[in-house]
């Protein structure tokens, strides 16, 4: 069977498989130093913020394990929040950015909620395939082998 280009750079990309808390921190500390990026680079522009976020709520979502697919769609709007802050145009003192941080959360929600769609349904397509494997009796990745011992079971002592 032939494979398209395409398709060949796209088994290339790495796979991780991320813990719960792995896959928040990867979005977090990710978004924070885009953030930090996009303040050196174009001032305070919270909608190239919102553009990047949407490629890595769909990253976190991919590279999440299996057994922690619903923590994906909590920790991404979690990630936005956290990581808008270099953005977010407050003024001095905590009140000033705290005021700063709730008013671009507020006008920025669709970036916000988009993401957290995006990685909503990527963590529901993946867990439907899942189940569907499970069903046919095929291992998913990184499972157990067809007829090895199932999870939860001991073998019996030799």
């Amino acid at each position: 069977m032939r494979r398209t280009p395409l398709y060949r750079t796209l088994r290339r990309i790495p796979n991780p498989r991320l813990t719960g808390l792995g896959s928040g921190l990867f979005c977090t500390a990710v978004m924070f130093l885009l953030a930090c990026l996009i303040r050196l680079v174009a001032g305070s522009s919270v909608v190239a913020y919102g553009v990047l976020f949407l490629p890595v709520a769909a990253l976190t979502a991919l590279w999440v394990r299996p057994a922690d697919l619903v923590t994906a769609p909590v920790g991404v709007p979690i990630a936005f929040a956290v990581g808008v802050l270099p953005v977010a145009e407050g003024t001095d003192g905590f009140g000033g950015q705290f005021m700063g941080l709730v008013t671009t959360l507020a006008l920025n929600a669709g970036w916000l909620y988009g993401g957290t769609l995006v990685a909503g349904l990527i963590v529901t397509v993946r867990k439907v395939r899942l189940m569907v494997l499970r069903r046919q009796g095929r291992p998913e990745r990184g499972g157990p082998a067809p007829g090895g011992p199932a999870r939860g079971k001991r073998l019996p002592a030799a």
